[in-house]
């Protein structure tokens, strides 16, 4: 069942709340979410605080087009708009500048899955090239090739992208990214670095995937912690 914009508005509110709480947005970053009409999105304002509620997310269609609002958007909209036109599975995406993930696109050292619920990522996470801000449809049309039918991706010098299917799903991709990435960085500063394999991967990926229960554990902290942002 598709979600209402009522409630994707509640979840989109719940994730962010969450991200700015784990000191995800740091004076940046965005979340959006496929609306039951395919061509329009809900997303975050550009001003968007702490203090958020549900009926600040604004709807843009693919062409970026504000409907029933008149505010200020991101300027890396076409981070999200182009992920959508290129990506019909992808129902929720989110752009942050978090420290962990992105010290990985400025050394030779690869992000690859030292954490086991990082077996996600077992397909890979590009990094694209290009490290200046998504500012048009044509540079949001590369970054979404290189991110191709993976569920995140690096921007070199500059931050992450990540997507999923759900709000929900979106949250815990992004969470799960940052853990690997900080796991790894801590691993790295011990010695050599031991990477999963990809047989394991494989089974641990299914396993989650069959039951979701990573991406509902996330969840649910992630509404408990937006609760006690409440206020």
């Amino acid at each position: 069942m598709t979600d209402t914009d009522d409630l994707l508005r509640e979840k989109l509110n719940i994730a962010w709340r969450f991200f700015f709480k784990r000191g995800f947005v740091d004076g940046f970053g965005h979340v959006s979410a496929r609306t039951a009409d395919p061509e329009r999105i809900l997303i975050a304002p550009h001003d968007l605080t702490r203090h958020s509620r549900p009926e600040d997310f604004v709807v843009v269609d693919l062409d970026g087009k504000q409907h029933g609002s008149d505010v200020r958007l991101p300027g890396e909209l076409p981070i999200h708009l182009e992920v959508y036109k290129a990506r019909p599975d992808v129902g929720s995406v989110a752009h942050f500048h978090p420290v962990y993930p992105t010290s990985f696109t400025m050394s030779s050292a690869p992000l690859k899955p030292t954490y086991f619920l990082a077996s996600i990522f077992r397909g890979g996470v590009p990094v694209h090239p290009d490290p200046r801000l998504v500012l048009n449809a044509e540079r949001g049309a590369a970054m979404a090739k290189t991110l191709g039918p993976h569920r995140a991706l690096l921007l070199k010098a500059h931050g992450i992208v990540t997507t999923g299917a759900t709000v929900e799903e979106m949250t815990a991709v992004t969470f799960i990214l940052e853990e690997n990435a900080h796991r790894t960085w801590i691993a790295a500063a011990m010695g050599e670095v031991e990477y999963l394999g990809n047989a394991v991967m494989g089974e641990i990926e299914a396993e989650f995937l069959k039951t979701q229960a990573p991406f509902k554990r996330i969840w649910t902290f992630c509404v408990q912690e937006a609760k006690d942002t409440e206020g």
